[in-house]
């Protein structure tokens, strides 16, 4: 059994979430290279657009994990699983 084998998945989701930082963190450092570099306007705003679709997968990752995970699953006042799919449908809707 691998170390990810047995990782909870609280710990995966963890990673999954730190993995998009990082992520974020390299698109981050190619718009200041960019700027730096005076490349056109079109090309950094491309680097923008990605970065900024980047954060909204981030948020809507942290905001579906914390509905399955504090809202659903463990708590005495629970909503009901319909509900949440529905909360996180339209998160996700609204973060495109």
């Amino acid at each position: 059994m691998s170390k990810r084998d047995g990782m909870s998945l609280h710990e995966r989701e963890k990673l999954k979430l730190l993995q998009r930082i990082r992520k974020l963190r390299g698109q981050l450092d190619a718009v200041e290279r960019a700027l730096t570099a005076d490349e056109d306007c079109g090309g950094q705003l491309m680097l923008l657009a990605a970065v900024r679709g980047g954060i909204n997968s981030l948020m809507g990752e942290v905001l579906e994990d914390h509905i399955r995970f504090h809202l659903v699953d463990g708590v005495k006042e629970q909503i009901a699983p319909e509900l949440a799919e529905d909360l996180i449908d339209l998160v996700r809707a609204y973060l495109k």
